[in-house]
């Protein structure tokens, strides 16, 4: 199911496919109507590309889009800095960047959930303006892009 354009709504650009499970499992309980996860990229770079050249155009057509990368971090700790750089000027009230410190699989073993399930708990933390497991060491750098955006979606997002 897609989404209204010319809604406030956000898309879900995942890295790969286990990024993609955890999206999916965080929207398994959300109004699925705003929220629309698009097919993986199929790496972290190719996932700012996408962005530039291919939904760069769909956001200033549609002003109400919002578009999240969820990209595994590889413990690289300029990778953020990086994919920020790359985001147009125009679009970066609009382009959020969250992932795992350093891949969902390490995230899977230590919190011992399945991706979706992770997901599941996420999603959780954000409608009950909770942090429990977004302060996990392998998510809390997410802190400020995470408030950032829920800032941003919150209304639509969880209502």
């Amino acid at each position: 199911m897609s989404v209204n354009k010319y809604q406030p709504h956000l898309l879900v650009l995942p890295e790969d496919d286990a990024n993609r499970q955890i999206a999916n499992g965080f929207i398994r309980n959300l109004n699925s109507s705003v929220i629309q996860v698009v097919p993986i990229a199929d790496g972290w770079k190719k996932a700012v590309d996408q962005l530039t050249n291919d939904y760069a155009p769909g956001m200033r057509q549609f002003p109400q889009r919002r578009i999240v990368l969820i990209i595994d971090f590889d413990k690289d700790e300029n990778r953020f800095s990086y994919v920020e750089s790359q985001i147009p000027d125009d679009l970066k009230e609009r382009v959020f960047v969250l992932g795992v410190q350093s891949n969902p699989e390490s995230l899977r073993r230590d919190i011992k959930k399945d991706f979706e399930g992770s997901g599941e708990a996420l999603a959780k933390d954000c409608s009950d303006n909770t942090n429990e497991l977004w302060n996990h060491a392998l998510l809390k750098h997410n802190k400020t892009e995470l408030e950032r955006m829920i800032l941003s979606v919150k209304l639509f997002l969880f209502n």
